[in-house]
């Protein structure tokens, strides 16, 4: 019998709300990082890791999810020879089910529903990363508080399974052509996935915090996706958002040397706009996604790193 004194960072019931109030419980954003042998990825484009093709060992690129895996191998590596509890000395193993132009209803519904599956045959403690709305607020229409619903039952379900759930939020789009007419929507997206994490115990990215983010630089040219560089200092976000206050905050919230900031001229502004402004246009109007027949790039608990 479970003690009702003891704090516990599982949701208590399926639905979050208090019955007949319409109010959530309060919890608690998560600070404290754990010991954990797995961790699986789910989301689009950026967790899948474009355009990060630096150290590629599964897929087409690497990406920051990849880059904190590793992180988190040598975490455990550590700790199985550590007589402090949780140590499990069971390898670290991790899955990336992301893939890229994804809407929300294939991250809440599929991808969750392969991780769930993952964490049930897992041994030791697992971490999962939920990326996804950004492709669906990119859409005039977008409903931000029926996006959040949605959101908050997938993170209900990882949650239930046992597992910790890192939750990501959008980068603030101001400045960026065509979707820096999104910055209200992704404003209220964000306040939704604070107030999931706080009412299931996970941990939060804030990338709208990440200033150097505004820097074109540690994008790719296509103006969406980043640069190694970007997922670089991303994923060591990431890890210092896990509770791992020995990061160096300095590594990745360092500006770049100003002077060495590249002006776009026209001529690339016109060859942004032909290359991938109006093909991404072109995929919205007819539906089309980048990833129509792909799966994600480590579909089942693979040891890690590789090779």
């Amino acid at each position: 019998m479970t003690d009702p004194t003891t704090p516990t960072t599982q949701p208590e019931q399926s639905d979050w709300r208090v019955p007949g109030s319409g109010i959530a419980p309060l919890r608690h954003l998560a600070t404290t990082p754990r010991d954990w042998a797995n961790y699986i990825a789910i989301g689009d484009s950026f967790t899948e890791g474009m355009s990060d093709d630096e150290h590629v060992t599964a897929g087409d690129f690497s990406g920051w999810a990849d880059r904190l895996a590793t992180m988190l191998s040598h975490e455990h590596a550590d700790a199985a020879g550590d007589p402090r509890p949780p140590a499990t000395g069971a390898p670290f193993r991790y899955a990336n089910l992301a893939v890229r132009g994804r809407l929300l209803a294939d991250v809440a519904g599929p991808q969750t529903d392969a991780a769930t599956e993952l964490v049930a045959g897992a041994t030791g403690p697992v971490l999962v990363s939920i990326v996804g709305g950004g492709n669906d607020i990119l859409r005039p229409r977008a409903d931000i508080d029926a996006l959040a619903a949605r959101l908050d039952g997938a993170v209900a379900r990882l949650r239930a399974t046992g597992a910790d759930v890192l939750m990501v939020t959008p980068t603030d789009p101001v400045g960026a052509p065509i979707i820096g007419a999104t910055r209200g929507r992704v404003g209220q997206y964000i306040a939704h996935i604070f107030s999931i994490a706080g009412r299931h115990g996970c941990y939060v990215l804030n990338q709208w915090d990440l200033h150097f983010l505004k820097d074109w630089r540690m994008w790719a040219p296509d103006r969406i996706h980043m640069t190694p560089e970007g997922h670089r200092r991303v994923a060591l976000a990431a890890f210092a958002a896990l509770g791992h206050t020995e990061a160096d905050e300095g590594a990745f919230r360092r500006p770049l040397d100003l002077a060495d900031a590249p002006r776009p001229t026209w001529a690339e502004h016109r060859e942004w706009a032909r290359t991938h402004a109006g093909p991404w246009v072109k995929r919205r109007v007819t539906r089309r996604s980048s990833g129509d027949g792909r799966s994600g790039k480590l579909t089942e608990m693979t040891p890690w790193p590789m090779g």
